[in-house]
């Protein structure tokens, strides 16, 4: 799997894991030169608190197009630091 965005790969990994629908790619997939930490955090009811990055490429900003969870809840674990995006980034 592949996410990209403008034109840039963020991440790529044959190991991703599915959850609702969003691919959650492992931290060791990421360009993070793309990723600039975002304040924004929200909490699901079953997975936790999931944190939040804002995407830079090409000097554009995506706020908040990407989240993990880096202390999910027990039925979750399996994505643990694992990253999933939305906000017009391609997943393919």
């Amino acid at each position: 799997m592949k996410a990209t965005w403008n034109g840039s790969v963020l991440a790529q990994s044959d190991q991703t894991v599915v959850i609702e629908g969003n691919h959650y790619f492992p931290a060791e997939s990421l360009n993070m030169e793309y990723f600039k930490a975002s304040q924004t955090k929200t909490t699901c009811p079953w997975k936790g608190v999931a944190s939040y990055y804002n995407l830079e490429v090409d000097g554009e900003t995506n706020k908040d197009a990407a989240w993990v969870y880096e202390q999910p809840s027990e039925l979750a674990k399996g994505i643990k630091g694992h990253v999933a995006f939305w906000k017009g980034v391609e997943v393919s």
